[in-house]
């Protein structure tokens, strides 16, 4: 049966499903289940042999009940060779670190996994009698510990850091193991530069090393100082995994080399390990709790997660699932003057990553909501924002009018709404328009006044400077994007109105671009002339809460994310406060705007 390598010996990658046949918690990892051992088998490809990788090559993983979009690159720790009948037999050790590692360490035995690769070269073998030392860090280990494994017993020495306890290293028989621990849990207490140095490196011809860049860093910096050859495997986020979208690609005096496919084993004399500039840790671990309230316009928050209009009803609909009075603030639904019936036909189509709704601002008008629902909102504890919207400029002003008389405390101005026949969107779409409709609202109320703006204006900047010279007190963006669905089998397209608002994370990193450069034009002006941004769009875990927020954004709305998870505006509030106790920071004013 044929094998497939290339003149210089490297198999050739193939796409194939294999089968996992052993999925297991790593021993010695700390915490348990922080590092998963994963076996896979890989069957013969059309009448091919499956090819056995070489050690330091990678393969891209991806579940084939995935929700990921790309195979997750990770290193080989073993192989065992298959044969005409017998598939060849894979492992690696995967740290469950973010959405696509995690996957893959829930699968089970039995489950399908795509796989490309084997990926990259390999470990440039050492000469016969040569001197060796190899460095593992971390979940570097794994293929470090696989190359070991292909020398000839107790030729080489092994020096293995962790953070805490010990993994992968039951395929090395070295001469000599050294086990470093941060917390002095196994072995020696200490980082690798408390195992090996400029001085004991000299004993060696060569290293091999894969660990964190820190790491990779100091063994370049001990080997070219001891004259001594090093060869280091690095890691880069991959999409293609065989060169061809650069998107890997790293510096060094070379010039661009691509981690997949020149790599990711590089000759450790021509890597460039140029830190990047990294936010100070202020008092890590600070004893107090962080403050994480907001004023906009002298209106006090709690906290920064605000209910999305249109996503959480008036509060009370939520307050069976969980205590919404651990909220900063609730925006209602869109409100217009008159009882609205909304759009007719599909009203949602789920995409992948978003959702695409056409609920056209259905509400029981303003006058209805202020006797029946406001109440209600404001026996809540989280602010109550009155959603206003409207489809003719009276009706903004007349809406207006009316929430000035009542006891809400803010009205969001809806300029943005995508999925209306008449009005909504149209008034956000060009700065004259906006400024027209946000002026003569701000003289029908007294009331703090935040704007909403729309994504699809083609000069979002431009409408945002307009709207705060004519009188709004904040700004929160962005509203949903514009988009389509079809029907195939008919034909047609799904909404009524062709067009629907889209949302949901797939929108997230254009939303948080778009708060980034209107905070940026926000602060040319001078401090007294700025207003404060709310931030929007595809917000759905602390994570993205906190980009926004060193985009510059005063506090952050939640809306589909709700959907998927009822949870995630707690869980964003647990997780900022978290992340600002582990940060050293006291406020959100210590991180806000960082980025800019």
């Amino acid at each position: 049966m044929e094998e497939i390598k290339n003149c210089e010996g490297i198999p050739l990658p193939v796409f194939t499903t294999g089968i996992v046949t052993y999925s297991y918690e790593a021993d010695g990892a700390v915490p348990y289940g922080s590092v998963w051992h994963l076996k896979i088998s890989v069957s013969n490809i059309n009448g091919k042999m499956a090819q056995l990788p070489l050690p330091g090559q990678f393969y891209l993983l991806r579940s084939v009940k995935s929700g990921t979009l790309l195979g997750r690159p990770i290193s080989v720790y073993a192989s065992v060779e298959g044969s005409v009948t017998d598939p060849v037999r894979v492992e690696f050790l995967i740290l469950r670190k973010g959405s696509g590692t995690e996957e893959l360490a829930h699968l089970k035995n039995g489950d399908e996994i795509q796989l490309l690769g084997p990926l990259g070269n390999c470990f440039v073998p050492p000469d016969e009698n040569a001197k060796v030392a190899i460095v593992g860090g971390g979940i570097g280990v794994a293929p470090v510990a696989g190359f070991a494994s292909t020398l000839k017993e107790k030729s080489y020495d092994f020096y293995a850091a962790f953070k805490s306890g010990s993994y992968g290293l039951k395929h090395v028989k070295p001469n000599k193991l050294v086990v470093t621990t941060d917390d002095g849990s196994v072995g020696i207490k200490g980082m690798i530069t408390a195992a090996i140095d400029e001085h004991s490196v000299k004993k060696y011809d060569v290293v091999y090393a894969c660990g964190p860049m820190p790491m990779l860093a100091y063994i370049q910096k001990i080997c070219l100082a001891a004259g001594v050859k090093c060869w280091l495997s690095m890691e880069k986020r991959m999409a293609c995994g065989l060169g061809a979208c650069l998107g890997c690609t790293i510096k060094t005096s070379e010039g661009n080399k691509r981690c997949c496919k020149d790599g990711p084993v590089f000759d450790g004399k021509i890597l460039d390990f140029t830190p990047p500039s990294v936010m100070p840790i202020r008092n890590a671990g600070l004893a107090d709790e962080p403050d994480l309230s907001v004023d906009i316009k002298g209106v006090h928050f709690e906290n920064p997660v605000i209910a999305a209009s249109g996503t959480f009803g008036y509060g009370s609909e939520y307050s069976t699932v969980f205590n919404v009075n651990e909220l900063g603030g609730i925006c209602s639904k869109g409100l217009t003057l008159e009882v609205k019936p909304g759009n007719g036909g599909v009203r949602l189509v789920e995409t992948p990553s978003g959702l695409i709704n056409s609920i056209g601002l259905e509400n029981p008008g303003i006058e209805h909501f202020i006797r029946h629902e406001l109440p209600s909102m404001m026996a809540l504890s989280p602010v109550a924002i009155a959603n206003l919207s409207g489809s003719s400029l009276d009706g903004y002003v007349k809406g207006a009018e009316l929430l000035d008389k009542t006891e809400v405390p803010l009205i969001e101005l809806n300029i943005s709404c995508p999925n209306v026949k008449a009005g909504g969107m149209a008034f956000g779409m060009q700065a004259e328009a906006a400024s027209t409709v946000v002026s003569a609202v701000r003289e029908a109320t007294k009331k703090p006044l935040m704007v909403k703006l729309s994504p699809n204006a083609p000069d979002l900047i431009g409408v945002a400077m307009a709207v705060r010279e004519a009188g709004a007190d904040a700004l929160s963006l962005v509203n949903t994007f514009q988009a389509t669905s079809i029907d195939i089998e008919t034909g047609r397209p799904i909404f009524d109105n062709i067009r629907a608002g889209f949302s949901g994370p797939a929108v997230k990193p254009i939303a948080l671009r778009m708060v980034y450069d209107v905070v940026q034009a926000m602060n040319k002006l001078p401090p007294c002339d700025r207003i404060p941004v709310v931030g929007l769009g595809g917000i759905s875990c602390w994570q993205d809460a906190v980009e926004f927020i060193m985009a510059g954004a005063a506090a952050i709305e939640v809306g589909t994310a709700t959907f998927s998870n009822p949870f995630a505006m707690t869980e964003i509030i647990d997780g900022l406060r978290k992340y600002m106790i582990r940060k050293g920071f006291k406020s959100l004013n210590d991180f806000r705007g960082c980025a800019q």
